[in-house]
């Protein structure tokens, strides 16, 4: 390689560098000024604050591109800098979904890619959704900025998501076609949000070290994906989150003889509705206010949507095994896995107690969910979710499972929200021959997502129908499903079921230098780790302090939600 310098002269391309540095460097020093003030920065230029922004994002061509036109951008503070960037995706999630309904009725499709489209569509109305709420965080007052941020990037990491499970839809029989037709801008849309989460991950109280201007990009996929949950760092009351409020606690620990219902099903007539269905149907929308559904014992054969719409419901039946609610979609009869759910929970604030959600479609159905949660704030306690092949979909957001039993086959506790399972029974069942159980499948893409799946507390262990036949079929804690996959397992109890490995990969080396998989105190004759995986992204046994950024206080916020419930949680190791 020649000099940079000739007969003492600095070359153009080094002049270049070095203004390049420069403009990085005083960049990244207005913006650490910018974000520990809440001022508007000082930028010797608009591609100087370009710089600034952008840096740490994960595509950083793209997000120059969606700053470049931002007038004054220089004289913007960084929470104006990222609304414009919101906006401008919201633009391209109005023409995506535009193209997605003209698509849908121009073209001939398959039944599944039909459900599929209806499935990007639903996904980018909630997308929509969750970028204007973005904007409403930003905009909210400086004093009450932290958990507003707080919410900003989880909702980003949802909109993320959403984009991934829609392309999800199109895995099946023909659906590569339009897969070739909605992929560009779908992905266009996930790297834009992207985007926007790396920037919102620079505000203050965004989350363990939000304060600091992000790594480089190497840095952020190289190091940032094995670092935990980035927390929130709340504090436990009474043995809950904080954002199960009093109210809904009492509702949750309450005999069911004691609570007043809104509404009531009974498949005898004795209630008001005889389908799960139509009493939601009949609920308030948007209610400020919980809403009570009583289900009484009986099998419900049917399958149940929570819209967005239905905010503060909440499912009370009269135990597990009592009041089932029951049905069979999944893929090989032409459902997409998105839409397989018996029991589909997008509103808000939801809770459910003493029930049990169930996909009877039996094993060789393959993909066959029981329940799919993509509600913000979301607690269930005393459920069973019984299934095979992805039996509890935990899509995104916010979720707590408190003494729930999960059965199932292959990635039967999968997707990508903050979900923290406590005290709960996950019971891995006989699968077909020549299969493996694998008790997760965590779903993060991005490594700024605040995103994964902690098991705390919990029984890991063989169904009766395995326990028989436990030595035939390999037994796995988890796998990564997407590329930075996160989980961990601290405090429970391992049983013999589970392969001294302990995790499986997906395909070949995918994934394994980025993922975060990790143990804490946990106990039994699976809990050994001498035999564990060597991958890069395993961190063994961690420490209490790393353990702790899992739990329910610190990972999901869950001392301020949770608190409400009624249902009983620690917040801590």
């Amino acid at each position: 390689m020649s000099p940079l310098y000739c007969h003492g002269k600095p070359r153009p391309l080094l002049l270049l560098l070095l203004l390049a540095v420069t403009l990085t460097l005083l960049a990244a020093a207005a913006t650490a000024e910018d974000v520990s003030s809440g001022t508007a920065p000082f930028y010797p230029s608009a591609e100087a604050a370009a710089a600034a922004h952008c840096e740490g994002t994960l595509y950083p061509e793209l997000c120059l591109s969606t700053l470049a036109d931002i007038p004054d951008l220089h004289k913007k503070p960084l929470p104006d800098v990222i609304c414009a960037a919101v906006n401008r995706t919201e633009t391209e999630v109005t023409t995506m979904s535009a193209n997605c309904s003209a698509y849908l009725h121009r073209r001939s499709l398959t039944s599944r890619d039909h459900l599929a489209v209806m499935d990007c569509m639903e996904l980018l109305d909630t997308t929509m959704d969750e970028l204007v709420a973005t904007t409403a965080d930003l905009q909210s007052p400086s004093a009450a900025r932290r958990p507003t941020m707080e919410h900003a990037v989880t909702v980003l990491s949802a909109a993320i998501t959403n984009q991934q499970t829609c392309l999800e839809g199109f895995s099946y029989q023909k659906g590569g076609e339009v897969r070739r037709y909605m992929e560009p801008g779908i992905r266009h849309i996930a790297k834009m949000v992207s985007n926007s989460l790396a920037m919102a991950k620079k505000m203050p109280g965004a989350g363990a070290g939000g304060s600091k201007p992000s790594p480089s990009t190497e840095e952020t996929e190289s190091v940032a994906a094995r670092q935990p949950f980035t927390g929130y760092g709340q504090v436990v009351k009474g043995g809950f989150p904080r954002w199960v409020r009093p109210g809904d606690r009492r509702l949750l620990q309450a005999p069911a003889s004691g609570i007043q219902a809104n509404a009531v099903v009974a498949k005898d007539g004795s209630g008001g509705f005889t389908t799960v269905s139509a009493a939601v149907a009949a609920a308030p929308a948007n209610s400020k206010s919980r809403y009570v559904i009583y289900i009484k014992a009986g099998a419900y054969m049917e399958n149940v949507e929570v819209g967005k719409s239905h905010k503060n419901l909440m499912f009370m039946g009269d135990g597990m095994g009592k009041t089932v609610i029951k049905a069979s979609l999944n893929v090989v009869d032409g459902s997409t896995t998105f839409r397989s759910a018996t029991v589909a929970v997008v509103g808000s604030n939801f809770l459910a107690r003493d029930l049990t959600i169930e996909n009877a479609a039996g094993p060789s159905k393959h993909q066959a969910v029981a329940l799919r949660v993509g509600a913000d704030l979301s607690a269930f306690y005393r459920c069973s979710f019984v299934g095979y092949q992805d039996t509890l979909y935990v899509h995104s957001l916010r979720q707590f499972f408190r003494e729930c039993d999960i059965y199932g086959t292959i990635d039967f506790v999968f997707g990508n929200s903050a979900a923290v399972l406590q005290s709960c029974n996950l019971y891995a069942r006989r699968p077909l021959p020549n299969q493996s159980n694998i008790y997760t499948a965590q779903g993060r893409t991005d490594p700024n997502q605040n995103t994964g799946i902690s098991v705390q507390k919990s029984k890991v262990a063989a169904a009766s129908d395995l326990a028989a036949v436990q030595s035939s079929f390999k037994t796995y804690l988890g796998r990564p499903w997407k590329q930075y996959s996160r989980t961990v397992f601290i405090q429970s109890e391992l049983d013999s079921v589970v392969d001294p490995a302990g995790w499986l990969a997906w395909d070949g080396t995918f994934a394994l230098d980025t993922l975060y998989y990790a143990e804490y105190q946990n106990t039994g004759p699976g809990a050994g780790t001498s035999g564990r995986v060597s991958w890069m992204g395993y961190r063994g046994i961690i420490s209490a302090s790393e353990a702790s950024t899992f739990t329910v206080g610190s990972f999901i916020d869950g001392d301020v939600w949770l608190a409400g419930t009624s249902i009983p949680f620690s917040g801590g190791l």
